[in-house]
């Protein structure tokens, strides 16, 4: 028997493009970089300069773009042979190779352009920057401790945006990227249960595959523990009130419900955990704290 494999393609090559780099995940990283963002508002005066709101914006998008497009050139031959993954836009060919890396290429000159127009410390810093999320698309190939560096990736967002406006380092935003860093790692963790079998197969790492999936979902579990911990500290650190906990509240029950979502032999929520919940966290968090250092 032949089996087909039906692929929907995006209406558009701008949707193609948008599908390839799952704009909507933006999410994941946004919101945070928007705390950073609006704790150098409050540190410099209380005054919200829109033109750095916008280049955060774009340097956020422009160094996702990149990351998440390089992920999937990197890894094209290994999504091809992915049930899960075969019908992704490069292994699909709804994308071609040569578009793919136009597309990276172009997008990491618009970060560092970006970055340019913030500051000069920024500027520099952004090969830096970009190494480190584009790096991430190799370590599943030699460490089981690729989530930590997917962290690693999404945890530059809160610092680098309040250096976009202070160009300095601070401790306040940087606990909000090491929490960033064990939130990220964590449900990363939970995602990565869905290859395991694959995984073993192709000799790909990951802690699901080094752990085995209900010790990697009580390590899942922990990392989550940190971050939350990293949160605390940052509201026991910073300028914060009432609002802020009370935004803490909602992140951390999210988070406990995104684990009892998930067990080692029922993964039919991985998306709804990985993906809604993580998203709904995330923003719904950022705008508590910004509400909370402003109002």
């Amino acid at each position: 028997m032949i089996k087909t494999i039906i692929v929907h393609k995006p209406s558009n090559n701008i949707g193609r493009y948008f599908s390839l780099v799952k704009i909507h995940h933006t999410l994941f990283s946004l919101p945070f970089a928007m705390i950073g963002l609006f704790l150098a508002f409050k540190e410099t005066g209380g005054l919200i300069s829109i033109r750095s709101l916008l280049l955060v914006i774009l340097a956020v998008l422009f160094a996702r773009n990149t990351a998440m497009a390089f992920n999937r050139y990197a890894d094209i031959e290994i999504d091809r042979k992915n049930p899960r993954t075969s019908g992704r836009e490069l292994p699909s060919q709804i994308i071609t190779k040569p578009a793919a890396l136009a597309f990276i290429i172009i997008n990491a000159l618009l970060f560092m352009a970006t970055a340019y127009f913030l500051n000069p410390l920024c500027f520099f810093l952004s090969p830096v920057a970009l190494l480190v999320v584009m790096g991430y698309s190799y370590t599943k190939r030699f460490t089981s401790l690729s989530h930590v560096f997917l962290g690693l990736g999404l945890s530059l967002a809160p610092i680098g945006a309040y250096m976009a406006v202070t160009a300095h380092f601070a401790l306040l935003p940087l606990l909000f990227s090491f929490s960033v860093l064990f939130w990220v790692a964590g449900f990363d963790i939970i995602y990565a249960m869905q290859d395991v079998a694959f995984d073993e197969v192709e000799k790909l790492q990951s802690i699901p595959v080094f752990l085995g999936k209900k010790n990697a979902l009580l390590l899942s579990i922990l990392f989550h523990l940190i971050s939350v911990g990293f949160l605390v500290t940052a509201g026991l650190t910073g300028p914060f009130g009432r609002i802020f906990w009370v935004g803490m509240l909602v992140f951390t029950a999210l988070i406990v419900y995104q684990h009892l979502l998930v067990k080692p032999d029922d993964l039919s929520k991985v998306n709804l955990a990985f993906f809604t919940l993580n998203g709904i966290a995330s923003v719904i968090y950022a705008c508590f704290v910004i509400a909370d250092l402003f109002l």
